[in-house]
């Protein structure tokens, strides 16, 4: 993981976001030229203004923070992708096969079960990201 400043990794959202300076200080209620003195490290964004900061550049106040937002987005997403994935795969599967009489009951829960575990594993990861958000 590459370990950047604060000022840094607010720049760097703000540009993926592809805000300026000006629409990001509009946005917290501040001026441009505050936004300038943050992704310059010259100061800090106020501590009780860091919550909207991370939710208007789309990250936890965890991620901007500790600058770990591109592994942990990209693993979350991964992760739900991979979830709805296999949750879809043994609903069609289980269907396809019970249509042609290839299945037998057993391996059919089994597989409705898998699917519903990964469905399961979907709206924790879900939640669990939107509770990190609100943080």
């Amino acid at each position: 993981m590459k370990t950047q400043t604060l000022g840094a990794a607010i720049a760097s959202l703000r540009k993926e976001k592809g805000m300026t300076q000006l629409e990001l200080a509009e946005q917290m209620g501040v001026t441009d030229k505050a936004v300038s003195k943050w992704e310059r490290n010259l100061s800090c964004p106020d501590v009780a203004s860091l919550p909207k900061l991370a939710q208007t550049l789309g990250v936890t106040v965890d991620e901007l923070m500790y600058n770990r937002t591109a592994e942990k987005t990209e693993a979350n997403a991964l992760a739900l992708l991979i979830c709805k994935g296999v949750a879809l795969a043994m609903g069609v599967a289980v269907v396809v096969l019970s249509v042609l009489k290839q299945i037998d009951l057993y391996s059919g829960f089994g597989m409705l079960g898998i699917g519903l575990v990964c469905l399961s594993l979907l709206q924790f990861l879900r939640k669990e990201k939107t509770e990190s958000t609100a943080s």
